[in-house]
Order: structure tokens, then sequence, then C-alpha cells
């Protein structure tokens, strides 16, 4: 699939392109323009139908990355006297609950090990037990592993006791099916720059209009405000503040390819094919994955770092680098780690080169002892 020079990027984002999205990058707009006003209005209306939430939900995009529009979502849509419970299995989830306190928001942290898929009847029983939590703040896809956690399951949990779900699910959409018919929730938020392949520098937010038509004035920022910025792309048609204009452009161009190969059936079956490619191909190496793959999601898969004292992440890094691969560090925090991602406009042929490349820089680096390491992870 490759059509570029540049090295495929498998991390969690930014991912490769297509050139039909790159090449939507080659014009330029101007933020009132009739055309840009189109190009708006046409990316909110395929973003609120990926989660087949025509009629209940509207899109509000945001400038800057995905944690830009994860705040902007608390910040907006949790009331100053609101209390939050955070289930917890990684550093994403950790990051909403850090955000919250910024906030000064009501905050209750329902830790899980970093392999372990949030319960949903743990959820249930906190809720029950304390009629404070009016919302519940999930990550579907926990990216610093991979595990996916059961959104609609939580929902279900969450929508029973009558409180409020968000969902950061940055890495989830478009590889994973979520719909908006069938999985109740007040918000979800995503970026350009994930499973739809487009660019980052865009984050949006697919919130139910009666909810987000009560938000006014929660928000103690004024560039992170949703509401405000709703209430004014509907008045106006525009951004209130400079648009990332060639994101918009491309993200309209990905969107297309995205209904064309299928919705999120289509794309997460490439993703899933893509995935099983990688486990097996880095299994048969000698390489183990962190997560069973019963609840391995088909974005990032975590690896154990090779035991051999000649190993280092650094010279793996490079060495897949100069053959065409970008590959990522791990995020765990007792564990030494590296992750390689299943996404963006990659398909199993890639995934088989990858592993071929990372075979050859390990019998390069001399490693011979592939079983996994103990000791704390270095690369964070």
């Amino acid at each position: 699939m490759k059509d570029t020079t540049d090295p495929i990027l498998l991390t969690p984002g930014p991912l490769t392109t297509s050139r039909r999205t790159k090449e939507a990058m080659l014009h330029d707009y101007g933020s009132r323009e009739d055309n840009f006003i189109a190009l708006t209005a046409k990316v909110r209306e395929l973003l609120v139908k990926v989660i087949h939430g025509e009629g209940t939900h509207v899109c509000v995009p945001l400038q800057g990355s995905g944690t830009f529009v994860v705040e902007a979502m608390l910040g907006t849509l949790v009331p100053k006297d609101g209390h939050v419970l955070v289930p917890a299995n990684g550093a994403y989830c950790q990051r909403i609950a850090q955000i919250l306190r910024k906030l000064g928001r009501r905050v209750t942290v329902q830790d899980y090990t970093e392999a372990t898929p949030v319960r949903a009847d743990e959820v249930e029983r906190a809720l029950a037990a304390d009629k404070s939590i009016s919302h519940v703040a999930a990550v579907h896809c926990e990216t610093s592993t991979g595990v996916l956690n059961p959104l609609e399951d939580i929902a279900r949990a969450v929508a029973k006791h009558g409180r409020s779900l968000l969902v950061d699910a940055m890495s989830s959409l478009a590889a994973v099916e979520i719909d908006a018919r069938e999985t109740p929730f007040d918000a979800l938020v995503a970026a350009s720059g994930k499973c739809l392949e487009g660019p980052p520098g865009m984050g949006f937010a697919l919130i139910r209009k009666s909810v987000l038509e009560k938000a006014a004035g929660n928000s103690p920022s004024l560039v992170l405000d949703l509401h405000d910025q709703w209430v004014q792309m509907e008045k106006t048609k525009q951004w209130r503040f400079t648009p990332p204009t060639h994101v918009v452009a491309a993200l309209a161009e990905a969107l297309d390819q995205f209904f064309e190969e299928g919705g999120t059936a289509g794309r997460g079956a490439r993703y899933a094919t893509n995935c099983a490619r990688l486990i097996d191909g880095m299994e048969a190496l000698g390489l183990k994955s962190f997560l069973p793959r019963a609840i391995q999601a088909p974005v990032i898969v975590t690896f154990h770092a090779p035991a051999d004292p000649a190993y280092r992440f650094e010279r793996l890094y490079d060495g897949a680098r100069k053959r065409g691969f970008i590959l990522y560090p791990g995020k765990l925090t007792k564990v030494e780690t590296f992750r390689v991602g299943c996404i963006g406009h990659v398909d199993e042929d890639d995934v088989k080169r990858a592993i071929g490349a990372i075979k050859e820089v390990l019998e390069k680096m001399g490693v011979k002892q592939l079983e996994p390491v103990l000791r704390r992870s270095q690369v964070g």
C-alpha cells in the first residue's frame, strides 16, 4: 500500500496517510470563503454519520491535538459542582483525572491494572454506592497498552443509573464500531490524525444536542468552550478562531475514503487483519505481546522488550527507521516494552515487511534472548 518515500508510521498517531489525503492539502483556503465553509459543514455532517448520531448528536470541531478536545469536553460538559468517576487502566485514563483536577472538578479514580479491562459491574457498583457521581469519563481503547474497554457494557451501566457518559474514543473511532443508536453516551471525542487517517491538528466532539444546549457557562476556558464554539458555528457557519484549513480539507477527503472502504466495518477489518498478522509474525520471532488477544484492540500492540543485554529500544528504533518503519516506545511503568501500530494507510503486506525489518535489526544488534525483560521500564 506504500505510495510514498516517507517511512511508514507504525505508531498511535500521527499516522501514514494516503496520497489522496496528502494532495487535499495542496490548496490554500480563506477561513471565510464559501468553499471552506462547505468543507467544514461536510466534515461535521460526516463525523456524526460515523457514529450513526444523526438527529441526536452534533459535531463540534476544535483546533489542536486530541488532548485539547478531551479537556474541552470535560470543561464544557461537567459543571463546577460535578463529580466524575474515571475507570483507569492506563496513562490516558489517568490524564483525564489530571485534567479534571486542573479544572477543579471532583474526581474519583477507579484503578485497574494496565492489563485489565474496565469492568462494567464495578462501575455500576460505584454509581449505586455514591449518588453524588454525576458523570463517568471512560477511555474506549487505552492506547498505552492497546486494551479495549467494554464501552457498550459501561454505557448500559451508566444509563441504568441516569448518569452522563463521556467517552475518549481517540484510538477506537473508525476502527471499532460505535453506534449512538445502541450505545448511550452524552459525548465522544476523537481526532483527525487517528483511525480516520487524516493529518493531526483537529479534535472533535460528538455531543448529544440536548446536553450541549444546557452547557453554557460551564467552561473555565475561552478557546476550549465547546458550547460557545457550537453556538457560533450554528450562527455563522464559521470557526471562532483561525481554523486549521489544510487539516479540515484533508479530513474531508479522508472521510470520503473511510466510507468508500465500507465505514468502520471495512476499516476495522483491515486493522484487525494487520493486528493478527503482526502478533503472529512477532510471536514467530519469539517476541511476546503484553495483552491476551481477547482484550487486544486492533489499534496498537504492546510487546515485551527482549531480556537480552544487547537490546536497546533506541537501536531498534533507529534500525527500523532506516528500513522505512517508525516504531513507538512503551508506556508502561513496571515492565519494559515497545509498541507497534496496526492503523493508518497500511495493510498486511506493510506489516509483513515491518516484521522482517525488526527481525533484521534484532539480528544485527546481536539479540538472541527474546524472553521478556522484567526490570522497570526505561522508556517511559
